[in-house]
């Protein structure tokens, strides 16, 4: 009763240990999240107009996002000027209601600002090219883009009868299992009520919905009146399947010979997954004091971004030793399983008992804990000892019985 009263408060014991271990391991776990820079240039940066071509009406004020993305494993501060603007022309660049000349951009983000120019009342139909120039402070990089803006003649406006399309942010970024939501807007720039019809060129496997502004149900045209502007909602869910990347999608208006098109963009940075577990399913194993027991454990990426490095912790009684072969892995593709060889040597103190020991999997933006339960079993030579004494103590009384007797 001793025996099984001590171990079961040393399991108790060695539970609670497991768990306060687990706790600080957790709240002090390191953050994996820049490993994934290491697919990164050292430096990278660029600037580009959303639209690089576009057509305005005579007296009208252009509006066009600058993208300006960071693509190196370093923050960026980026120094921006218009290099060339028309004459006629009020140019500048805002953020907001900020006039901008720089902008910090983190590693691997697209800040998004807004260029706006204003004719003056002389400017003609014609084309106009707008220079654009970002820059790094050190010089280091340096990346430049035109614009280039042809104005139409009022006359001209009249009798194109276009359907436009446009948005403030054709960049979304976000995990392959989020779901994003473009906002765009269809304006009817003809003299007559029309239908326009919606449509969309998505990658394979993605669903592309139009829903109205602030509206959850799903439309495939819009009725618009002459001269009417509207809001929509372009909501895009990709494939589960997609690996992290860049993704373009094509979103197409008409009415009748009349179409426009906006060009819209999905970053998917990937889900971070791991799975871990043994190859038979059990999660206990028999061991004896100072012996070394070996139990399989799998490891599998079940997200859509690769694990460049994943690690092993363990979480064990005082005096034993868990070791993993091999200690770590240095890639996991998506969907890869690999497996691991997991030895547990009980120390050679540990009374006979379960004990618990704790195996942590740990990769980017991702972790696995298995807890297996291991049970201690006395050595088959104390078992021996035991017969033999046992039988010596028979022996022993056998002999003093018979000396006894004699007497």
């Amino acid at each position: 009763m001793r025996g099984m009263s001590s171990g079961l408060i040393l399991r108790a014991l060695v539970g609670m240990m497991a768990s306060v271990c687990l706790l600080v391991a957790t709240t002090y776990r390191p953050i994996a999240a820049e490993r994934n820079k290491e697919d990164r240039p050292a430096r990278g940066m660029s600037i580009s107009p959303a639209y690089p071509g576009v057509i305005v009406a005579q007296g009208e004020e252009l509006r066009l996002d600058l993208l300006v993305s960071n693509k190196g494993r370093a923050d960026e501060d980026v120094l921006l000027e218009l290099t060339a603007v028309p004459k006629g022309w009020d140019a500048r660049i805002r953020s907001y209601n900020l006039l901008v000349t720089g902008v910090h951009v983190p590693t691997g983000e697209t800040k998004t600002l807004t260029l706006l120019a204003t004719p003056d009342k002389e400017v003609g139909p014609g084309t106009y090219q707008f220079g654009l120039a970002a820059w790094t402070p050190d010089g280091a990089l340096r990346s430049e883009k035109r614009i280039t803006v042809k104005v139409r003649a009022k006359e001209e406006e009249k009798g194109s009868q276009e359907i436009l399309i446009s948005t403030s942010y054709p960049v979304l970024r976000g995990t392959s299992d989020a779901k994003f939501e473009f906002s765009v807007d269809v304006e009817n720039k003809t003299d007559k009520d029309v239908t326009i019809n919606l449509s969309a060129k998505p990658p394979e496997d993605w669903e592309v919905n139009f829903k109205p502004a602030y509206q959850e149900k799903y439309i495939s045209s819009l009725q618009m009146k002459s001269g009417q502007r509207q809001s929509i909602a372009v909501e895009v869910k990709p494939s589960v399947n997609s690996q992290a990347g860049e993704y373009p999608i094509e979103v197409l208006v008409t009415a009748g010979d009349r179409k426009a098109l906006a060009k819209l963009m999905v970053v998917l940075t990937g889900t971070y997954k791991l799975d871990a577990g043994t190859l038979t399913g059990l999660l206990s194993i028999n061991a004896e004091q100072g012996k070394p027991a070996t139990v399989s454990l799998f490891v599998k990426n079940s997200g859509s971004a690769p694990q460049h490095d994943v690690s092993f912790l363990s979480f064990k009684p005082e005096n034993w030793k868990v070791e993993f072969r091999p200690e770590r892995l240095t890639g996991l593709s998506p969907g890869e399983l690999k497996q691991v060889e997991v030895t547990i040597t009980p120390a050679e103190q540990a009374l006979v008992g379960d004990y618990s020991v704790g195996l942590s999997v740990k990769g980017e933006k991702a972790s696995r804990d298995v807890e297996l339960r291991v049970t201690v079993k006395a050595s088959a030579l104390w078992g021996w000892v035991g017969i033999g004494t046992i039988l010596f103590v028979i022996a022993a009384l056998c002999a003093l019985f018979v000396i006894l007797g004699r007497r």
